[in-house]
C-alpha cells in the first residue's frame, strides 16, 4: 500500500495497492494522502464493482485459484476481455496460457523485470494454485542495520543488483555492500523527487527511479545514441498492450525531406519528453524555480 499519489512508470498517478483512475473507485493526483484503511476499502470497492465482475464474464464457471490468478491479470492491465490467454485457458492450452500471459510485461514502452515475474506467477496460480513463496506483509520497521534501506515489495537479488546500478546511473551512490543500498542514499534520492522521505523502498520510489532511467534513455535515442540497462519498476504497474504475433516491420520512420524538417521533429520530441517528465524536470529546478517545479509536479 502507497499512501501518497505517484506516478507509475508510465506516468499514471497512482495510490494505494496500484489504483489509477481507471479502476472507477479514486482518482489520484498531485499530493494526494490516503489512510491504509481508506486503501484497503477502496482496493475492496474497485475488485467488487470493475474487476472480479470482467473476470466471471470473460472466464465463466472457474476453479477459484484460476480466478483469483486472472484478477490480478486484469487488476494488473483491465484486458480481460481482449487477453489472448483467455482463449487459450478455455481450449486447455496450458503451454498457450503461460506463452501469452508473458507478452503483458511492458510498462512505460520497457521491459520491466516486475511484470514478467508477475506473468510468471500469475500463471503458476491459474494453472497449478501455486502461489508465491516470499509474499510477505512489509511492516515498516527498521532494518537489522540502520545503515541500510529496507525493501517492502518482495525483489529477487538479481533485481537488487540492477536496483543498485540504476541507482548508481542516476547520481545516488548506493554503497560498496553487495545486495544492500545504503539508506542515505535513497533518502537523498526521495528528498531530491519530491517522494516520501522513509529510507523505504517500494513502488513509489522504484517508479520515480524507472521514470528517471527513462527519461535519460529517450534523450539518448532522441539524439541518436542507443538506449540500454536493465529496467528497475515493479509489478504492479500500468501494462501496454498485448504485441501482435504477426511478422512485421519495426522501426520509427524519420522524415528526410531536409534539415527544417528534422529539427521540427526533434524539437516535438523534446517537447513530448518535457511534457512526459514534467516531474522530473521539476526536480532539477526545484531549488531554483521552486514555484515552478510545484506547478510541474501538480499536472
Amino acid at each position: 500500500m502507497v499512501l501518497t499519489a505517484y506516478r507509475c512508470p508510465a506516468g499514471r498517478w497512482t495510490i494505494g495497492a496500484g489504483l489509477t483512475a481507471a479502476s472507477g473507485v479514486v482518482t489520484p493526483r498531485a499530493g494526494m494522502t490516503i489512510t491504509r484503511a481508506e486503501a484497503s476499502r477502496l482496493l475492496k470497492q474497485a475488485l467488487a464493482r470493475n474487476y472480479e465482475p470482467a473476470v466471471r464474464q470473460a472466464l465463466g464457471p472457474v476453479p477459484q485459484h484460476a480466478f483469483d490468478g486472472a484478477v490480478s491479470f486484469h487488476f494488473n492491465t483491465g484486458a480481460i476481455g481482449r487477453a489472448s490467454w483467455v482463449g487459450a485457458y478455455k481450449a486447455g492450452d496450458r503451454n498457450g496460457v503461460r506463452t501469452r500471459l508473458a507478452l503483458w510485461n511492458r510498462g512505460g514502452g520497457r521491459v520491466l523485470p516486475g511484470l514478467k515475474r508477475r506473468r510468471r506467477e500469475e500463471a503458476e496460480i491459474i494453472l497449478l494454485d501455486t502461489w508465491p513463496t516470499d509474499l510477505r506483509v512489509a511492516s515498516g520497521a527498521a532494518p537489522a542495520d540502520p545503515r541500510f534501506a529496507s525493501f517492502v515489495i518482495s525483489v529477487s537479488a538479481s533485481e537488487i543488483a540492477d536496483i543498485r546500478d540504476a541507482f548508481r546511473e542516476v547520481g545516488f551512490e548506493p554503497g560498496a555492500t553487495a545486495g544492500r543500498i545504503e539508506r542515505q542514499a535513497v533518502l537523498d534520492f526521495q528528498r531530491h523527487y519530491g517522494l516520501t522521505i522513509d529510507g523505504l523502498i517500494g513502488k513509489q520510489t522504484l517508479s520515480a527511479l524507472q521514470r528517471e532511467l527513462d527519461a535519460r534513455r529517450k534523450s539518448k535515442q532522441g539524439v541518436g545514441g542507443a538506449a540500454g540497462g536493465a529496467a528497475v519498476a515493479g509489478g504492479n504497474e500500468a501494462v501496454a498492450p498485448e504485441p501482435s504475433a504477426e511478422p512485421g516491420v519495426i522501426g520509427d520512420p524519420w522524415i528526410t525531406a531536409g534539415g527544417l524538417a528534422l529539427a521540427a521533429v526533434a524539437l516535438l520530441f523534446l517537447a513530448y519528453l518535457a511534457w512526459q517528465y514534467r516531474d522530473l524536470i521539476a526536480a532539477r529546478v526545484q531549488g531554483f524555480v521552486p514555484r515552478l517545479a510545484g506547478w510541474l509536479r501538480s499536472l
